[in-house]
């Protein structure tokens, strides 16, 4: 079996047939052995019908008691060398299908790793989940029948030759079983590859669905959204249940033809064969071999239908993963120097530009939009954007991840102490005391190091289960001051926070970058009135830039996007702390139960 340290091999990508056959050509032997193990763990059986013919003619008709007791002897020694071929074969295929089991995971996380931040933006999380939990170990179960297949297929044609001397006739009508199989359950394979590969789909979709709402149910629930996600996600349980149910009617019909037809094959086998008995052409003996014979190849039949249908099976999951392996990672050949000073990035898209040694933010309606524009600029997404007047994608990809650094409000947090977790790459010994409480303070987070038992030794579960949204959000901040880019690109670094926690985190994320540049995404007031340039998008592009306070004398359409629609005071400055906030943690506000606006978005958002 392959060693957790052992390098898995260069996948053959060229087709889910093609994975199939490589993972077999990975373990040469183990697979030779398998087949070599089936096939003499079911060619044994048939030689059992042989042995009983001999022992009725040879001495059971003759009444020769020791030449009867010779060849019970012999039915005795081949069933017990059939039970010990089966032990064996079924270790030898555990061990084949625990290889390809491991070397599929091993080559889907080596791809994980390689596509890094490009990841989520090319293949949802729940394509991941759906391929890691069901893909591969369908896979590997595919690849068990390989022993028991061919054997299947041996079995077959020995059965045929031991026939042959009996009566041609019957080892004719034995070959035609083959071929009437076929015709009878090919169509079943296709079906079933079409009702695999919908069924897979829409797992993923599901499974994405169950990610989203695990991970915002507390948002929706203060958004009033949680009815509308509630009924999005049963209406996708209903499909892929009448998908399951699809799977499950082909699957029983094509296992109900694996019993079915050798049965129904042993009865039209028989047939003739007692009518040569009776017209003197074969023994009473040859005619108990040839009910034998037949009946062994129950086994067999139904060997080779489980093969048919297991690799059907596998080859849905094979394509799967193949298609997860052939996504190409954000291109890294830039060789260009990045600027040797602080520089302007822009992106022509947008038209967003964002000034060295400022704090920049971006208001837009649409998250995603926003979204985008801090992906181009962070080189995650193909584009012309500039640094410098330079083009990102001309520039040495390592010298842009060190000094470009996207924060992502939703970016993972992996196990371990708090200490940690916030100190990144640098890890623990890379960052003092000072530097590390610094980060915590202009994060708001002195609390949380203050309320767990252990403070910054304290441990954290993997994405931070064990804090909560507020909290975690906060941490992540921390970690991104502490990596010290020299341009922060952060987004909604502050969506989950109450407005006196954000209003510090505000204040404190401008004075800790001052004279660095930083660009935030948000729609909060208090955020934006500490920003230096701030960018109001509409549909993803600029549709005005000044202060906060200037647009919001100027543009309507950025105050009705900061302010909820709420009107300003007449007479009276408009300042950030009028807008209504959520509760802490993100939950709901003392307005967010009757804000016919939010849940009008949040519903929006669910379709």
């Amino acid at each position: 079996m392959i060693d957790a340290y052992e390098e898995p091999g260069a996948p053959d990508t060229r087709g889910g047939g093609r994975y199939l056959w490589w993972l077999v050509r990975r373990q040469p032997g183990r697979a030779a052995a398998g087949s070599l193990l089936g096939c003499l763990s079911l060619v044994t059986p048939a030689l059992v019908p042989y042995l009983l013919s001999r022992a009725i003619d040879d001495g059971l008709a003759p009444g020769d008691r020791a030449v009867l007791v010779g060849w019970a002897a012999a039915v005795l020694v081949a069933g017990a060398l059939t039970a010990w071929l089966n032990i064996m074969r079924h270790r030898i295929m555990t061990r084949l299908r625990m290889d390809a089991h491991f070397r599929t995971v091993k080559v889907v996380v080596g791809q994980t790793v390689r596509l890094g931040a490009s990841l989520p933006r090319q293949v949802a999380a729940g394509e991941v989940v759906t391929i890691g939990v069901g893909d591969v170990q369908t896979i590997a179960m595919s690849l068990t029948v390989v022993g028991p297949g061919v054997g299947a297929v041996v079995t077959y044609a020995v059965v045929a030759g031991l026939l042959l001397p009996v009566s041609p006739l019957l080892a004719a009508v034995v070959l035609l079983g083959v071929p009437v199989t076929g015709v009878l359950v090919g169509p079943l394979m296709g079906r079933l590859q079409d009702a695999e590969t919908v069924y897979r789909e829409r797992q993923g979709v599901l499974t994405a669905r169950i990610g989203d709402l695990a991970g915002g149910l507390r948002v929706l629930g203060g958004l009033g959204g949680k009815e509308r996600v509630g009924e999005a996600f049963r209406r996708d349980s209903r499909r892929l249940l009448a998908e399951g149910y699809r799977v499950g009617e082909v699957t029983s019909w094509i296992q109900s033809l694996g019993f079915g037809l050798p049965t129904l094959f042993l009865a039209v086998v028989t047939w003739p064969a007692a009518r040569l008995v009776a017209q003197g052409d074969i023994t009473v003996g040859e005619l108990v071999s040839v009910y034998g014979f037949v009946a062994v190849l129950v086994v067999p039949v139904a060997y080779f239908l489980e093969f048919a249908h297991q690799i059907s099976r596998g080859l849905v999951s094979a394509r799967r993963v193949v298609g997860f392996l052939r996504l190409e990672p954000l291109e890294a050949d830039g060789t260009h120097d990045a600027p040797a000073e602080p520089a302007v990035l822009h992106d022509p898209v947008s038209g967003v530009r964002v000034p060295p040694g400022r704090l920049t933010a971006l208001a837009c309606a649409r998250p995603a939009d926003a979204g985008a524009v801090v992906d181009r600029l962070g080189r995650y997404l193909p584009s012309e954007a500039t640094w410098g007047g330079r083009r990102l994608d001309e520039i040495a990809l390592p010298q842009v991840r060190r000094r470009i650094l996207v924060a992502d409000h939703e970016a993972d947090l992996f196990a371990g102490t708090l200490r940690e977790v916030v100190c990144g790459r640098s890890g623990p010994d890379g960052q003092d005391d000072a530097a590390i409480a610094a980060a915590v303070r202009t994060a708001a987070a002195d609390d949380i190091v203050r309320g767990l038992p252990d403070g910054l030794d304290s441990r954290i579960d993997a994405q931070g289960r064990n804090l909560s949204g507020g909290q975690r959000q906060r941490v992540r901040l921390v970690r991104a001051l502490l990596a010290d880019p020299e341009v922060l690109l952060a987004v909604e670094p502050t969506s989950a926070l109450d407005a006196h926690t954000e209003a510090a985190v505000a204040e404190r994320l401008r004075a800790a970058r001052a004279g660095r540049t930083t660009l935030v995404t948000s729609t909060s007031p208090l955020v934006l009135d500490r920003a230096d340039l701030v960018h109001h998008l509409v549909d993803g592009k600029v549709a005005a830039v000044g202060t906060h306070r200037e647009l919001l004398a100027r543009e309507p359409g950025y105050r009705a996007l900061v302010t909820r629609d709420a009107p300003p005071e007449p007479d009276t400055e408009t300042g950030p702390e009028a807008t209504p906030r959520p509760a802490p943690d993100g939950g709901p506000g003392p307005d967010a139960a009757d804000g016919a606006d939010v849940r009008a978005g949040a519903e929006e958002a669910v379709r």
